[in-house]
């Protein structure tokens, strides 16, 4: 199962690093092409792509800054994509009542929505999950359970350990950013 990734800042890169420790193919994203990416894309060993191209991926992660979201997924038709979002909303007072998550879920209208990979640090996230013994917890929410099997396993085969908080609203809340989950690092023994 492929992994396109829109966004090629540090957390983008970190996925892509995490995707390919899954053995995934993996292509990486951002508003500038496939040519701003090229040498980025040969050191993590993923393919430079065209936005579109990414968003045609088994697997879509949006990991670009928060005010830059709609202008990420605008344009691309998401009905019945799984799309990972990983991002944060860093003010977090312009959500009207709801999670992030549920706001980007409008934004890909049709899409299936998993939360996840936004509450460790991008450098915490691209490093060896497997750590004293045991292996780097990592948080998943979302609406749809098949959704969610799919990004537990990408994250399984890169060794983490996920736990499932539940659905976009519940889980979500509980893992976006100056909330309970956001910054902890934890390792399952």
């Amino acid at each position: 199962m492929d992994v396109g990734i829109i966004g090629a800042g540090r957390l983008g890169q970190a996925m892509a690093q995490v995707a390919a420790r899954a053995g995934r193919s993996v292509s990486l994203a951002n508003s500038r092409g496939p040519d701003s990416l090229a040498s980025i894309a040969s050191t993590l060993g993923v393919r430079a792509t065209t936005v579109a191209e990414a968003a045609a991926a088994a697997i879509v992660v949006i990991a670009v800054p928060w005010d830059r979201v709609p202008d990420a997924v605008g344009g691309v038709e998401w009905k019945g994509r799984l799309v990972v979002d990983a991002t944060n909303d860093w003010a977090a007072d312009d959500l009207d009542g709801r999670t992030s998550s549920e706001i980007v879920a409008g934004l890909v209208a049709g899409a299936r929505v998993v939360k996840a990979a936004n509450t460790l640090s991008a450098e915490v996230l691209a490093s060896d999950p497997q750590q004293s013994g045991g292996r780097r917890v990592l948080f998943v929410s979302g609406d749809d359970a098949d959704a969610k099997a799919e990004v537990v396993a990408l994250f399984q085969d890169a060794g983490f350990a996920p736990v499932d908080l539940g659905d976009l609203a519940t889980g979500g809340a509980m893992q976006q950013i100056h909330h309970p989950l956001s910054g902890l690092n934890f390792i399952q023994l």
